[in-house]
C-alpha cells in the first residue's frame, strides 16, 4: 500500500532510472531492470491496460484490482502492517513500469520499455 510504503525517507523508494537486480527462485541473478516510470495513483484510475501489462493474466483492470485487494488484505500482509487496509477508490498505490538492461550474465541490453 502506498500510504506505508512511502513513509521513507526521500529518496529510499522507487525512482525513475533506478535499477534493481532480479532474481529467479532458486536465488540466482535472472535480470537487470531499470524502472522508466513510478507514479503513485489512486487504485480506482488503474487502466486495463496497465493490468494487461502487468504480464499475470488479468482480463481487465477489475481483476487487477480484485486480485490486489485480496493480497493487500490478507492474514500476511495484515500481521506484516499491523492492521488490515481498508480500500477503497481513493487508495493510493505505486505502479511502476520497467525495462530490462541485462540479462543474467550480465550482458547489457538496449532493452524496450516492459509495462
Amino acid at each position: 500500500m502506498a500510504s506505508r510504503a512511502w513513509r521513507r525517507p526521500p529518496g529510499t523508494g522507487p525512482a525513475r532510472r533506478r535499477q534493481f537486480l532480479l532474481i529467479d527462485s532458486a536465488g540466482k541473478p535472472a535480470l537487470v531492470i531499470e524502472l522508466t516510470e513510478v507514479a503513485v495513483v489512486p487504485i480506482s484510475v488503474v487502466g486495463d491496460g496497465f493490468a494487461h501489462a502487468e504480464g499475470r493474466g488479468y482480463a481487465d483492470a477489475a481483476a487487477w484490482r480484485a486480485a490486489h485487494e485480496e493480497l493487500f488484505t490478507s492474514p500476511e500482509v495484515t500481521a506484516y502492517l499491523g492492521f488490515t487496509p481498508v480500500i477503497h477508490d481513493g487508495t493510493l498505490v505505486v505502479t511502476q513500469r520497467f525495462r530490462v538492461v541485462g540479462d543474467e550474465a550480465g550482458s547489457r541490453s538496449s532493452g524496450r520499455p516492459r509495462d
